[in-house]
């Protein structure tokens, strides 16, 4: 399992400071229901694995946490949704980072050996396809043509911009996207080609999504997607191509993400706890605690889109119920 340092790989430096000042300013773990309790440090670890999309904002948590609780370690991997239910259903980690609902088969393996979870739904994400900021002609796709670039079909076949569009140029595409593990390759698959899992295999696949932005923001030619975060701190060298599912072109953001209009590319991100885990490891819980408490404001600094307030509710109710 590759684990990350606990740095929030873009995370503006004033942000991460407005944060911390302002959990600060909240009277720290007693006030804000997250952190040890009652005074007492903890320590111990707390091991995260799953989702690139959802590991920077797990990671910053747990960053956060580490101002209130030192003695605790974070440690969060980014081996993909699948893999990191894998783990997390035979045991091996405390908490898992998912970019999509756990399947019924990964259920099936947790109850079989014996891991209770709790799911919690910690942010909204808007899925964003991406080409280079030096692109000068792809502004906006249709959900059709996503599916031309995309399908099984276009697998040896659609290997030039004109076939997508024939307004667009007939120079080579070049394709960058998330591995099978990815939650992010399930929900794209699924939404724009019918099917999850169904997709051309002939692109650069990566489970690291700075893999995927480093590949597209190299070539005029390349298009590539993962979650909403990335592009926002990588929009020097990226253009966020807006998506038209039969209403018109809109652009991911916050607020299309939020109102529903951005579709069908917004999604939920989640963390699955094990119930087990909480309760016979303090840092476990309080880590939890924490992460649902000051949950919209670690979305905020990490370049998130927040709960909105029915979410945020649910949220802090779940995590409360745990262990």
């Amino acid at each position: 399992m590759t684990t990350s340092t606990l740095r929030r790989r873009s995370a503006p430096a004033a942000a991460v400071l407005t944060l911390a000042l302002a959990l600060s300013a909240c009277g720290g773990s007693d006030d804000d229901g997250g952190g040890g309790g009652g005074g007492d440090a903890l320590s111990g670890e707390v091991l995260v694995d799953g989702s690139s999309t959802v590991q920077p904002l797990t990671a910053a948590a747990g960053e956060y946490f580490a101002e209130e609780e030192p003695g605790v370690n974070v440690s969060v991997g980014t081996s993909g949704t699948g893999g990191g239910f894998e783990v997390f259903c035979q045991g091996e980690t405390d908490i898992s980072n998912a970019s999509r609902p756990i399947k019924d088969e990964e259920i099936a393996l947790c109850e079989e050996n014996g891991i209770e979870f709790t799911e919690l739904q910690v942010a909204t994400d808007a899925l964003t396809v991406v080409v280079s900021a030096d692109n000068d002609f792809v502004d906006c796709l249709t959900t059709e043509e996503l599916a031309t670039l995309w399908g099984p079909a276009a697998e040896g076949t659609v290997t030039t911009w004109d076939q997508v569009n024939p307004e667009f140029p007939a120079e080579e595409i070049e394709l960058y996207g998330p591995g099978t593990d990815s939650g992010t390759f399930d929900y794209f698959t699924d939404e724009i080609n019918g099917e999850e899992g169904v997709s051309r295999t002939d692109y650069n696949a990566s489970e690291d999504d700075n893999v995927i932005v480093q590949g597209v923001s190299g070539s005029a030619n390349a298009i590539g997607y993962f979650g909403y975060t990335y592009y926002e701190e990588n929009s020097d060298a990226l253009k966020a191509v807006e998506i038209d599912s039969g209403e018109g072109c809109v652009a991911p953001s916050a607020e299309t993400a939020q109102d529903g209009t951005y579709t069908p590319l917004s999604r939920p991100l989640f963390i699955y706890v094990s119930d087990t885990a909480a309760s016979e490891k303090p840092e476990v819980k309080a880590f939890v605690d924490f992460y649902a408490t000051n949950d919209d404001r670690i979305a905020e600094a990490a370049q998130y889109i927040p709960l909105n307030d029915e979410q945020r509710s649910a949220l802090e109710s779940a995590a409360e119920s745990i262990g």
